[in-house]
């Protein structure tokens, strides 16, 4: 019997709903799915230093924009492995933003995800999506929150490991493209909330982060005799990245997302890994934190630095961390009184953001007990 499609979605909240209705609901700035940008979003201003800003960091972020319609194109086709649609991975990205409470992301995304066909009517369909979406939003706001069990979850409703290799990346990248663009519009003095945040959670216990780290994926790698050109290409791409030994093999399960992040490394900054460290202390990647070496100021907490500089860069990490929404220009006067030019600032955000995507995904997919 053939499984029936509503077409309207009450998805502008966490959990995504289907309702039999026969005039779809438009999103609240249906012109916010148009933007030809789908990274930045178009939230720059036609002036010289923001111009100039963008041209210097031109290469990170073509290789972003190039995630962004890799992991969100208009068009997604699924088979038994790969069975993510694009209404999925919309949704997902939406309830990340959200999460986030970056008002041009979730404008965004909601826009795009409005005329797709929501899942069938079916129970499964239905625990199929809430538990994405439960997902989604845990790792995007507490990553410790993430466990085993969550991701036995996915498999039992279906997921396979390259489905839950690119839902990580996918909340990773919205995590990284939300705190891109707050730190942005905050460099413009522009604000990034239009409505209410809510409250950031705790930072993570410090238990552990003086201890070396282990990484072991939860998932089954790609076995090398089952590798296809593309996923060898990426393996031998990343491999000598700093601490993908381990990770590699798994995140070839999604070869693309895992070249594409990889070029986006290799176009960012690693000079201030402070701003990095900050961001996996708080988020709990003890992975990640201990391959950015010298940063054991953090390990009692991110709040204990009291003086210097140095407190000046935890604070405005911290802050991007926690709460992007609430994240303005007055997060950073205090480096700019010391001296810091636009474009050093520019790049400490990207640290930050970039940090938040490889907290999460390292702990998702290898930390997760």
């Amino acid at each position: 019997m053939e499984q029936r499609r509503y077409p309207g979605h009450n998805h502008w909240f966490y959990e995504s709903q289907t309702s039999p209705r026969t005039s779809q609901a438009a999103p609240l700035v249906p012109e916010a799915a148009l933007i030809d940008d789908r990274f930045l979003l178009e939230c720059y201003a036609d002036n010289a230093v923001v111009q100039a800003l963008l041209r210097t960091n031109q290469p990170a972020l073509l290789a972003a924009r190039d995630l962004a319609q890799l992991l969100f194109p208009d068009r997604v086709v699924t088979s038994l492995t790969h069975t993510l649609t694009l209404y999925d991975r919309l949704s997902t990205a939406l309830t990340v933003a959200q999460v986030a409470g970056v008002q041009r992301l979730c404008n965004h995304y909601s826009a795009r995800l409005n005329p797709l066909p929501g899942p069938d009517s079916s129970r499964e369909s239905n625990n199929r999506l809430t538990q994405i979406t439960q997902y989604a939003r845990q790792l995007a706001m507490q990553p410790e929150l993430i466990n085993a069990s969550a991701i036995t979850a996915l498999d039992t409703v279906g997921l396979t490991e390259p489905d839950i290799v690119t839902l990580n990346q996918v909340i990773g990248f919205v995590s990284y493209q939300a705190r891109v663009v707050a730190g942005l519009q905050a460099l413009q003095a522009q604000p990034v909330r239009w409505l209410p945040g809510s409250t950031a959670p705790p930072d993570a216990d410090a238990t552990g982060f003086d201890q070396p780290a282990h990484w072991q994926p939860v998932l089954k790698p790609l076995e090398l005799r089952y590798a296809s050109a593309e996923q060898l290409a990426a393996v031998t791409r990343c491999q000598s990245l700093p601490g993908m030994q381990e990770a590699v093999w798994l995140l070839a399960h999604d070869p693309a997302a895992l070249y594409g992040w990889a070029q986006l490394r290799q176009h960012l900054s690693h000079e201030n890994t402070l701003a990095e460290a900050t961001a996996a202390r708080i988020l709990g990647s003890r992975w990640a934190f201990r391959l950015l070496a010298g940063n054991d100021v953090l390990i009692e907490g991110v709040d204990e630095v009291s003086k210097g500089e140095e407190q000046q860069i935890i604070a405005l990490a911290a802050q991007l961390t926690r709460s992007p929404e609430r994240f303005s220009a007055a997060h950073l006067q205090p480096l700019m009184e010391a001296g810091w030019e636009p474009e050093a600032l520019f790049a400490l955000i990207q640290s930050v953001a970039i940090g938040n995507w490889n907290s999460r995904l390292f702990y998702a997919l290898g930390e997760a007990q």
